[in-house]
């Protein structure tokens, strides 16, 4: 029974808006290179791969319906089509994975953006998850302390937060920026947070910025925060902070004006930023538990 004057190809039409779409994106050469090694895999070239592709999330936007997409990487679908037991080279294969992309891997909801936004969009939430995944697998297998028997784990995602609440607390009003890197054992984590002091640091951000620091304190690995603060009609302030024995150390103006100076990459001189102020670390209140390396 439909209404009347809704013919079946309106019904259809109206039904389709309705169903999500996800979209697998080769995000570089190299995993397109990759992927022509598949008989069925019909593209011959990245530039061209991707016109189609944006081309495809313009016509899918155009029916009005919700377009999620993903990174498809030619190497996790490798291992997936081996556990699965699936045929790699049938597009069949590539549409199951894609759908499993769509429940667990990185994605990004297409509202209209070109790709030469959506594409870093896309690689920096790739980054995030695998960044939270590292430093929530490292706090869950942390083990408990010898001496006190505490999950030090938790104790350092605790800790963590607390010394958050505190930098903050210090910067006092504005809008605030702030980076933590970590070398941990594997690879460097960075993590990012933006707050203007409304919004809640159980937010998206929040938590993989404790989890970063988290996992800085648990494996007493090196690391420092940065902290950019503006406010209007004054220049950006940019702090900084060593992480030493489980706490956060302020940088004197000196060492801070050298971290944004210098160059991770190369160690070449930076000139300064127009416009910034380069001052020293604020001292952070007193924990309870500030000595760390004593209890754990």
């Amino acid at each position: 029974m439909t209404r009347t004057g809704t013919t079946t190809a309106h019904l259809r039409r109206a039904l389709r808006r309705e169903v999500p779409s996800t979209v697998g994106l080769l995000a570089d050469e190299q995993d397109f290179a990759a992927m022509r090694r598949y008989r069925t895999f019909v593209f011959e070239d990245h530039p061209t791969y991707l016109r189609q592709v944006e081309a495809l999330l313009r016509n899918l936007a155009d029916r009005g319906g919700h377009t999620t997409v993903t990174l498809f990487d030619p190497e996790e679908y490798a291992a997936w089509c081996a556990e699965t037991g699936t045929d790699p080279d049938h597009p069949t294969s590539r549409s199951r994975f894609t759908a499993h992309l769509a429940t667990t891997g990185a994605r990004v909801t297409y509202t209209g953006q070109p790709l030469t936004t959506l594409l870093p969009e896309l690689v920096d939430s790739a980054v995030r998850q695998a960044t939270w995944e590292y430093a929530t697998t490292v706090l869950a297998t942390a083990g408990d302390c010898a001496g006190c028997g505490t999950d030090i784990g938790r104790a350092a995602y605790d800790r963590a937060a607390r010394l958050l609440v505190r930098l903050l607390d210090a910067a006092g009003p504005g809008t605030h920026h702030l980076v933590c890197s970590v070398q941990a054992v594997d690879e460097p984590l960075l993590a990012v947070l933006h707050t203007d002091g409304t919004t809640p640091l159980d937010t998206t951000e929040g938590p993989e910025f404790t989890a970063v620091l988290a996992t800085g304190i648990a494996l007493a690995a090196p690391g420092g925060v940065v902290l950019r603060t503006h406010t209007p009609d004054a220049p950006d302030r940019l702090h900084g902070w060593r992480l030493t024995d489980g706490t956060l150390t302020p940088l004197t103006e000196a060492e801070v004006f050298s971290a944004y100076c210098t160059d991770a990459r190369t160690g070449e001189a930076l000139s300064p930023e127009p416009g910034a102020e380069y001052r020293a670390g604020h001292p952070l209140a007193p924990d309870s538990d500030d000595d760390w390396t004593t209890h754990h």
